[in-house]
């Protein structure tokens, strides 16, 4: 049993692969700032927002997730979202990915899941 209990954390690929460009950008930008180099500050945090614009691109691909809990089958960080092409509802990411996409994410419902305490998981 995780620290956590018996929840979703939302790992996926574009979590993980946002997160990990994210990481290397202020780490250059942080040595930069150390050795006195602009440019190199620059660089870090033009990887930053790369890290950004590569997280949304993955979520609008379905390698993302919707907000919310997810279903347990589905809570393996390489499960893709099929629903993701339409749009999730309730996602500012899918409603700025365009004017079809928005309509499609407002227009349904979210599924509610049922998740377990974390003392009552076993």
């Amino acid at each position: 049993m995780s620290a956590h209990g018996h929840v979703d954390l939302g790992h996926t690929v574009a979590g993980w692969t946002g997160t990990t460009l994210a990481l290397l950008g202020f780490a250059g930008a942080g040595v930069a700032v150390c050795a006195a180099w602009p440019p190199g500050i620059l660089i870090g945090l033009g990887v930053v927002v790369l890290a950004g614009a590569v997280t949304w691109v993955l979520h609008l691909a379905g390698w993302g997730k919707p907000s919310g809990p997810r279903p347990e089958a589905e809570w393996d960080w390489r499960t893709r979202d099929a629903a993701a092409l339409a749009g999730h509802a309730d996602c500012l990411g899918c409603r700025v990915g365009g004017p079809r996409r928005a309509a499609a994410a407002a227009a349904r419902p979210r599924p509610a899941v049922r998740l377990q305490a974390g003392d009552e998981a076993a």
